[in-house]
């Protein structure tokens, strides 16, 4: 898989160069105000990142104006210009709907453009990021360092003059090791001029959204390292205070460029994906083309109980009726918890989630739903549920594969009324809040391993 990188031009003449990579739902990456799309790819520093967004999502990024592959003979860096260029980038791909991912300033200009553009932007996610720089603009010590890293940009940017270097990577990375350290240091260099570093900055402490935050509408995640030097927790807070709906989610680290083998970059890069998976995006990821794989996903089937002797009894016709009611229960549960249909078995049907949690709620929504109904219905209907988890093969629209039938395997298991789900889906949600009670181990037809099941105790 290798970024496909191409130009376009800003509505002041600007060139902008932009890299895609990877499938699926797009997600437009605004990144912090020194980028270079061709040695982020090229580095460790970045290259993790890139590659978690994109395996299962079409990950967009672009070179601010002054930056890396852009035109760096500018002369506006304010945040206008900024929010026009991502418009130009977003125009040259023909995109209707997206995700936003603002890091650091990149935030301000990702919330500028959901309340300007809110019929465009699915997902919107903060990382590190802040409506406006009070800590630096509205205290004496602020200022005082403002003025130390623009004093120093002019004789240092880029070099490795400790004191710079010092100056730096103590606010950005204090946990870096060397490695990390030079790739900073060279990305600093290679990226943009000391002028235009020194004018962007300038821009940057002039930004203030405060005012757009509760004009939002974007499903929100606000991620804050609880240790971040540069920009300060509190101000990731006053984001997800602000934004209407904002999740929050404190990461426990000192460094405002997270590094890629922290802890935090893990617990990140799951919320992340579990964000991402939720409405549109999974939806899009459901209809697009099939690829040789999926990733990990989670199986869902059902299975009416006695379905056969149904038709023998009531015949043909009133026994589609009691299908159609099932299919209507299940496909409602589907799309109130972002569930993909895959087919009808003909008295059941396969679904698939990105999240294990989703399918597991989706699953107590549909036996929950069945329950009420068979309160007052002349013709109960009772449906066996199972669900597991793997990386099944795409094909035509269809999942194949071992993960796909052991879930079928696991639906007959099951009695009328009952979710049965493999081990892995237990592991998966855990400490989400569900019960379960252990079934033991059970051989499934056509497998000699047996596979540990447990049972939903979805009535609690």
């Amino acid at each position: 898989m290798e970024q496909q990188i191409r130009f376009c031009t800003s509505s002041d003449g600007t060139r902008i160069a932009y890299a895609t990579v990877g499938q699926g739902w797009p997600v437009i990456s605004i990144r912090p105000w020194f980028t270079h799309l061709e040695f982020e790819w090229e580095n460790s520093m970045w290259r993790s990142s890139i590659e978690r967004l994109s395996a299962h999502h079409l990950l967009i990024r672009h070179d601010a104006r002054g930056m890396g592959l852009s035109d760096h003979q500018v002369s506006d860096y304010s945040p206008e210009a900024q929010v026009r260029d991502l418009e130009a980038v977003v125009d040259a791909l023909g995109l209707e709907r997206f995700a936003l991912y603002g890091v650091s300033q990149g935030g301000a200009t990702s919330i500028t453009y959901a309340v300007r553009y809110p019929e465009r932007v699915s997902h919107l996610i903060l990382q590190g990021s802040f409506a406006r720089m009070g800590w630096f603009v509205d205290t004496e010590e602020g200022q005082q360092r403002f003025q130390t890293a623009l004093s120093l940009m002019p004789q240092g940017w880029g070099s490795d003059l400790p004191a710079y270097r010092q100056f730096f990577t103590s606010l950005f990375m204090p946990d870096a090791d060397a490695e990390a350290i030079r790739q900073f240091n060279e990305m600093q260099r290679i990226s943009a001029s000391p002028e235009n570093a020194a004018a962007v900055l300038s821009a940057i402490r002039d930004t203030d959204v405060s005012e757009l935050l509760s004009y939002v509408r974007a499903p929100t995640l606000v991620v804050h390292c609880r240790g971040d030097a540069t920009v300060p927790f509190e101000a990731g807070r006053e984001l997800a205070v602000g934004i209407p709906g904002a999740r929050f989610l404190p990461l426990d680290s000192r460094n405002h460029a997270i590094l890629p083998h922290e802890p935090a970059a893990e617990v990140l890069g799951k919320a992340v994906d579990e964000f991402l998976s939720e409405g549109e995006g999974a939806a899009a990821m459901a209809a697009e083309p099939a690829r040789e794989t999926r990733g990990l996903v989670t199986i869902l089937f059902t299975d009416m109980e006695g379905s056969t002797t149904l038709t023998q009894r009531l015949g043909d016709a009133k026994a589609q009726e009691v299908l159609r009611t099932h299919n209507t229960i299940v496909r409602d549960a589907l799309k109130a918890r972002h569930g993909s249909e895959i087919k009808h078995t003909g008295d059941g049907i396969m679904a698939s989630f990105a999240s294990a949690s989703r399918a597991l709620e989706c699953a107590i929504a549909m036996q929950t739903a069945f329950a009420e109904h068979n309160e007052s219905a002349g013709e109960p209907i009772r449906v066996r549920i199972g669900l597991n988890a793997g990386e099944p093969i795409a094909e035509e629209k269809d999942l194949f594969g071992t993960a796909v039938i052991i879930a079928a395997r696991i639906a007959a298991q099951a009695a009328g009324g009952e979710i049965l789900v493999a081990n892995v889906v237990r592991e998966l949600a855990a400490g989400k809040g569900f019960l379960f009670a252990d079934r033991g181990e059970t051989v499934l037809r056509g497998f000699e391993d047996p596979v540990r099941l447990y049972q939903v105790r979805w009535e609690d």
